[in-house]
């Protein structure tokens, strides 16, 4: 029964009630209608109906009035279709995004109801106890976070995404998919951002190894030693701060369950199949959609960025290990011989402490000091001028 019917049906007993009590003298007019709560004009009102229509005198005709602002039936229809046919699986906020971006009119809680009555999606549990939040950074480029998501993103593939967002305004300024999560994945995220915006202060992770070497599991990190990317954060005067659960990372947490319950059924609907096709997707469509949508403004004016001047950030934001030059002038790395070609510096490199990059496209390059001494391919062969710029 709705609330209105129930509401009708109680007025009826409670009248019966009140007029009994008048009828056989135990109650006045005045005293009938207090219990009513009406007026004891009102109640005379009343009575008059009662006595000549009975019970049906007594309902209110406007419930019964259908509202001229009441949606048209093919509206309705067309919207649970819609659903029906190419949204199944979508959550009401997503499915009202989409709505409003292909023209629909009506409120968030207008679709959620339709859909609702239609039995296409459930409604929601109760909520749980309240918990204070941490508040957000003040500034944006102050904190960023950086997490990744392994989930069956297109059907039967399962990927990483990885996600770079700030904590000040949610906005997210890297989104792409990798095959496993790692150093280059996240150096890659760091790089989307700097180049974008520019250095920013502190960095918040979880404690993955790629991020951490934490001597004890689920203790707490090494900071003395630090890995391939908190080596490339340190060269860059980034504070890294780790997180010790997954509520520390809500706003990641929370961001990631947007994503799997809206990417896997966008990627659907487009037709996406492969890691080129869903990254550029991403790039052009999802994440400035997402943008325009959840991110928020800072709760002050003015930005924690400042402009990147040092150089190559290429060279920092890669692997970088040290290696002793052999006697035949040439360095061992992972199974390859680098051959350090003749310059005019010295005449040999034997015995002499250089440093190996190997960059996110797998490119590797020779250094000693800040000098350059030779460029290679993933596989080991030297490349030319044009690809060492490219590297």
């Amino acid at each position: 029964m709705k609330p209105t019917e129930l509401l009708q049906e109680i007025r009826k007993m409670r009248f019966e009630e009140a007029y009994e009590g008048w009828n056989a003298g135990r109650l006045t007019q005045g005293e009938a209608a207090r219990i009513l709560g009406m007026c004891e004009r009102n109640f005379r009102r009343y009575l008059a109906r009662y006595e000549a229509e009975g019970l049906e005198g007594l309902i209110d005709r406007r419930l019964e009035q259908i509202s001229n602002r009441r949606a048209p039936v093919d509206e309705v229809m067309a919207l649970t279709q819609q659903y029906r046919s190419q949204h199944i699986g979508w959550n009401v906020k997503h499915f009202h995004s989409w709505y409003r971006r292909v023209g629909g009119v009506r409120s968030y809680t207008w679709v959620k109801k339709r859909l609702q009555e239609a039995e296409l999606v459930p409604k929601a549990e109760k909520r749980g106890a309240h918990r204070k939040r941490r508040e957000r950074s003040a500034l944006p480029g102050m904190m960023i976070h950086q997490d990744g998501s392994d989930h069956e993103w297109v059907a039967g593939q399962r990927w990483d995404l990885i996600v770079t967002l700030d904590d000040a305004t949610s906005e997210h300024y890297s989104m792409f998919f990798v095959s496993e999560e790692g150093t280059a994945s996240s150096l890659q995220g760091v790089r989307d951002v700097i180049v974008a915006r520019g250095l920013f202060s502190s960095f918040y992770s979880d404690r993955g190894s790629h991020y951490w070497h934490t001597p004890e599991a689920g203790g707490k990190v090494d900071r003395e030693n630090p890995t391939q990317f908190g080596r490339a954060m340190k060269q860059l005067g980034i504070d890294m701060i780790a997180a010790y659960s997954p509520e520390a990372r809500g706003r990641s947490e929370r961001a990631f369950g947007t994503h799997q319950g809206r990417l896997p059924q966008e990627l659907a609907l487009a037709g996406i199949t492969s890691m080129v096709q869903a990254n550029r997707y991403l790039r052009e469509v999802y994440m400035p959609a997402h943008n325009a949508e959840f991110a928020q403004p800072a709760m002050a004016d003015g930005s924690a960025f400042v402009p990147w001047i040092g150089g190559s950030l290429d060279d920092i934001l890669c692997e970088q290990v040290e290696r002793i030059v052999g006697a035949d002038n040439c360095v061992r790395f992972e199974n390859l011989i680098l051959q350090i070609p003749a310059d005019r510096h010295r005449c040999n490199y034997v015995k002499t402490r250089v440093r190996v990059n190997r960059y996110a496209n797998g490119a590797l390059a020779l250094f000693h000091g800040p000098r350059g001494l030779a460029y290679f391919t993933p596989e080991g062969i030297p490349i030319t001028e044009d690809l060492q710029q490219a590297a």
